[in-house]
């Protein structure tokens, strides 16, 4: 789903991105609600990127990537963690881009998760190539999403990547010998 941000273009800078779990829903300019076998997850679009809520029989997990007023959490490269019942882990990274590659790949990009079932994509007013996007899918038991935030006027993009799955027990290894 591609829909235009009714909105200012607020997040200027990769930069000032941050990311927090656990946060509250923020007002989002766009959702998108999604069943992924069991599991509920909404795509959120936000004034500041994005947001994504799962919930699931186990827990909850809520992922903000945004620009957040008096936030110290910057953006990190990777993130492992236990939440609930399940194992999280996020990536992200910066690509910088010439204006002639940014434009491509963003139009690439629009192109692949506006016509996605599990695609919801915001452009920001002023610039075909401001944009959030952000993909889900459910792959092996496992949730897991991709985001895209553009800043054309730095050719900076800022893709991230997310997988939650159900903490496996680890097997204990049998006793070889039996009580006497």
């Amino acid at each position: 789903m591609l829909t235009t941000l009714n909105t200012s273009y607020t997040d200027t800078r990769a930069a000032d991105l941050a990311w927090t779990l656990g946060r509250e829903p923020l007002p989002a300019l766009a959702t998108l609600d999604l069943e992924l076998t069991g599991s509920k997850l909404q795509l959120r679009l936000l004034g500041a990127s994005h947001q994504v809520l799962l919930e699931e029989e186990g827990g909850r997990c809520s992922e903000t990537v945004a620009c957040i007023p008096g936030s110290s959490t910057p953006l990190p490269l990777g993130v492992a963690k236990r939440v609930d019942d399940w194992e999280y882990e996020f990536a992200a990274r910066v690509e910088v881009l010439t204006p002639g590659s940014f434009a491509g790949r963003a139009q690439e990009l629009l192109a692949l998760v506006s016509d996605h079932p599990h695609g919801l994509a915001g452009v920001f007013p002023g610039s075909p190539h401001a944009f959030t996007a952000m993909l889900a899918q459910r792959h092996e038991g496992q949730v897991h999403w991709r985001t895209w935030h553009a800043y054309p006027q730095d050719g900076q993009l800022v893709a991230t990547r997310t997988r939650v799955g159900r903490r496996v027990p680890v097997a204990r290894p049998a006793d070889h010998f039996a009580p006497i």
